[in-house]
């Protein structure tokens, strides 16, 4: 047995490590999607268990989110003890370990190649457990993202992929987490790739269905297979309804700009000292826990009231106004809590609110108020977080109704456009980046040099040697005939050089030897004799094209040589890199 795992270790796990430096490894990618999606669904399995047990436990009626039945006092103080409880916690953590969410599985895409640590998995899991519990205005979706990204991303880690595959792997991370949170595998893809990654790409769509589909099949075992909301048969009764619906497309666009301006505001007191902010975001959370509690926790309990028509107006108004203040200011604040529940919540309301005025304005026509409520859902999930495709099929799945689709992409379209356009807001998470003094490359020429890996256009001809070579080895050398030398120094690699200018070199020494009759040099200085060398400095064999593009920038080398920690102390190299290759690799692929 112990030899058959040495020889799959030592044969097949590094073939499909070679494989996976391309960008056509799609048997090899499918294989780590639905690995991703079988270990995101456990993992939020067990992260909504630690939500929905205690709440079971502790509020009084049924279900896991009646806080409304709560006392005034309990539920005032309540918030507030969850916020200085997480504030404390948050504290006596080093400021990197402190980020979670959504934003900072792209800050590692962007700046660190996907790798997300277990202790940022542990801390998301604590902090996004407690906001909810603690009936902060806070969503699950957002936290799940996280851990759905960082457990594939260890999985990829622990295999010691290319950093391409573990790009992949944590978008296939991100589509398992709102696939098996909603229920909904299609607009997990979709989310997963027009909102973290920003990209489409056919090799990508392949492992991150896979893992969509896995892990909505894991959830499904376990709470069946109904999507997250009872959505009644929904449809539009005439199209006199768009006018209407245009109108309340522009009242969402103003609240998701508003929404996003307040989250950009508040953001700008992340130097102050985060159990102060954490502290305020919980005080501030007090009156609203108090006069609305419906803005306590996740409010799915209080979207399907809205979306089945048992709330009035001035509810649905009053709490869609109190989740967008509060929610905005508590994340804005750093409170630990995710933003997708929320702008369901916030839409639902709203777009409820506005159905039930234009059936007093047009009773014979108007559609019920859970046909305004899922389309309010959708619009402000797209404007807020600039994904209009990701919203459609999110209500297209929720609501398993296709006469739905043509209103609702009308509305989320707007929507989205009025945001961005009239009020020039970008996405919600883009935001805070630039909050935080981050940005976000996705241009083409970056996402495209993102998605291959140094190994699949090294150059693996070479041979490594010491810098003094006698005649007899300088010959033993050429007969392997490699292409490159890498010339070894005190401390590693120092240069390279063409094997064939060595070659020349014996060839003109023997000639001059000959000629003047005198006798052969004892040895060779590989550093002195005429050549084409290079400048090297490492790149490790993980390593993506941009990454070497990089190294290219900081070290001004002129090759790059690749090496792969093999043993403690021990770097084995691979081959080499020139930039000429990466620039010609792109130029083909773009042919």
């Amino acid at each position: 047995m112990r030899n058959i795992w040495h020889q799959i270790t030592e044969n097949l796990i590094p073939v499909f490590r070679r494989r996976l430096s391309g960008v056509d490894a799609l048997p090899q990618l499918a294989v780590l999607g639905l690995l991703s999606g079988l270990i995101t669904g456990g993992v939020i399995l067990l992260f909504r268990l630690a939500i929905e047990w205690p709440l079971e436990y502790f509020l009084p009626g049924t279900g896991s989110e009646s806080f409304e039945q709560l006392d005034i006092l309990t539920r005032g103080l309540l918030p507030l003890a969850g916020a200085l409880a997480l504030g404390l916690m948050l504290h006596r953590l080093a400021i990197h370990d402190r980020k979670v969410g959504i934003v900072h599985v792209m800050e590692r895409l962007n700046y660190h190649q996907g790798y997300i640590s277990l202790r940022s998995a542990i801390v998301q899991f604590i902090s996004g457990v407690t906001t909810v519990v603690s009936g902060q205005s806070a969503g699950r979706e957002g936290p799940a993202v996280h851990l759905g990204a960082a457990f594939s991303s260890l999985m990829g880690q622990w295999m010691r992929l290319p950093n391409n595959s573990i790009r992949t792997l944590v978008a296939c991370g991100c589509a398992a987490a709102i696939s098996a949170s909603f229920n909904t595998p299609i607009s997990g893809v979709l989310f997963a790739m027009e909102v973290v990654m920003m990209e489409y790409t056919i090799a990508g769509f392949t492992p991150i269905i896979l893992a969509a589909v896995s892990a909505a099949i894991v959830t499904q075992a376990v709470y069946g297979s109904e999507p997250a909301f009872s959505v009644p048969a929904l449809t539009m009764n005439s199209l006199m309804e768009i006018p209407w619906i245009l109108v309340i497309a522009v009242i969402i666009g103003i609240a998701a700009a508003l929404f996003i301006q307040l989250v950009d505001t508040m953001g700008r007191y992340h130097h102050q000292p985060v159990l102060l902010r954490i502290g305020i975001a919980g005080a501030l959370m007090v009156p609203f826990a108090v006069f609305i509690p419906e803005t306590m926790g996740i409010g799915y309990d209080t979207v399907n009231a809205t979306i089945n028509g048992h709330l009035g107006f001035w509810l649905l108004l009053s709490a869609g106004v109190a989740k967008l203040f509060i929610t905005s200011l508590s994340i804005g604040l750093g409170m630990p809590s995710g933003v997708i529940g929320p702008t369901l919540f916030m839409g639902a309301t709203l777009g409820g609110a506005m159905g039930l005025v234009g059936a007093q304005i047009a009773p014979d026509i108007a559609s019920s108020v859970g046909f305004y409520a899922m389309l309010g859902m959708g619009a402000m999930m797209g404007a807020v977080l600039q994904a209009p495709l990701a919203a459609l099929m999110a209500v297209m799945e929720l609501t398993r109704n296709p006469n739905i689709i043509l209103p609702a992409m009308l509305i989320i379209t707007t929507a989205s456009l009025v945001s961005s356009e009239a009020f020039g807001k970008k996405s919600l998470f883009l935001t805070i980046l630039k909050s935080q003094g981050l940005s976000y490359q996705n241009s083409p020429v970056i996402q495209a040099l993102r998605r291959v890996s140094v190994g699949a256009i090294m150059d693996r001809n070479i041979l490594r040697t010491e810098r003094h070579l006698t005649i007899e080895e300088a010959r033993k050398i050429l007969k392997s005939e490699p292409k490159w030398l890498i010339v070894e120094g005190s401390s590693g690699p120092t240069a390279l050089l063409p094997a064939v200018d060595l070659a020349r070199y014996l060839e003109d020494t023997e000639e001059t030897a000959a000629e003047e009759g005198i006798d052969m040099p004892e040895s060779i200085d590989l550093i002195d004799i005429p050549a084409n060398r290079r400048d090297v400095a490492p790149v490790q064999y993980q390593a993506t094209l941009e990454e070497a593009l990089n190294e290219f920038d900081t070290t001004n080398a002129e090759a790059l040589y690749v090496q792969r920690h093999v043993a403690p102390m021990i770097q084995r190299v691979y081959g080499v890199v020139l930039k000429s290759d990466i620039e010609s690799y792109y130029q083909y692929r773009r042919s």
